[in-house]
C-alpha cells in the first residue's frame, strides 16, 4: 500500500510539473517572424508582455483560462513573447512557475532594435506593452493595444477560430 502511495505521489507531481510550461526559448525578431509563419494552418494569439508590466502580469490569467480551453483544439494556438531582459531569463522562468503559465513563452531577445521590428508586426504599434495580434492562417486579422478583457479576447477568438 505504500509504494502505491509513493507511486501515486510521484505521478502526480510528475504531472503537475509537466502541466506547466518551463522552457523558454530566446531568438530574435527574424526568427519570430519565422515562427508565426510556421503557424500557418490555424488562428495565431501572440501576446507581447513582460514581467514588470502590471497590465501585462493582469490579463495573463484570463489569456491562461482561455489557453487551457483551447489547449486541444488543432486549429488554436497561443504564444507568450516576453519582452524582459536576456540576462533576466532565470527571473522569467521563476515567473512563468509562480503564474502557472501553460502556453509557449519566447523571449525576445531584439530589444535593441526595437525601433525596427515594432512598426513590422504593426505601423500603428507605439511600443507599449501589453499588446495582442491575432493572425488567422497566418494573415494578421486583429491588433489589440493595451491591456484586453476576457470578454474581448473571447469574442476575438470565436470571431476568428470558423
Amino acid at each position: 500500500m505504500k509504494n502505491l502511495l509513493a507511486l501515486l505521489t510521484v505521478l502526480l507531481c510528475v504531472t503537475a510539473f509537466n502541466a506547466q510550461q518551463t522552457e523558454v526559448s530566446s531568438m530574435k525578431y527574424e526568427d519570430l517572424e519565422k515562427r508565426i509563419q510556421k503557424e500557418n494552418d490555424k488562428l495565431l494569439v501572440v501576446n507581447f508582455w513582460a514581467t514588470t508590466c502590471a497590465p501585462c502580469v493582469k490579463e495573463l490569467p484570463d489569456f491562461m483560462e482561455i489557453n487551457h480551453k483551447l489547449k486541444d483544439n488543432p486549429k488554436f494556438k497561443m504564444i507568450l513573447v516576453s519582452l524582459d531582459r536576456l540576462v533576466d531569463k532565470e527571473r522569467v522562468i521563476k515567473f512563468i512557475k509562480n503564474k502557472n503559465l501553460t502556453a509557449e513563452v519566447i523571449l525576445l531577445d531584439d530589444i535593441k532594435r526595437m525601433n525596427t521590428w515594432i512598426p513590422r508586426f504593426e505601423k500603428n504599434w507605439d511600443g507599449n506593452i501589453p499588446v495582442t495580434i491575432f493572425y488567422k492562417n497566418g494573415q494578421k486579422v486583429h491588433f489589440n493595444d493595451g491591456e484586453m478583457s476576457k470578454e474581448d479576447l473571447e469574442k476575438t477568438i470565436n470571431d476568428n477560430l470558423q
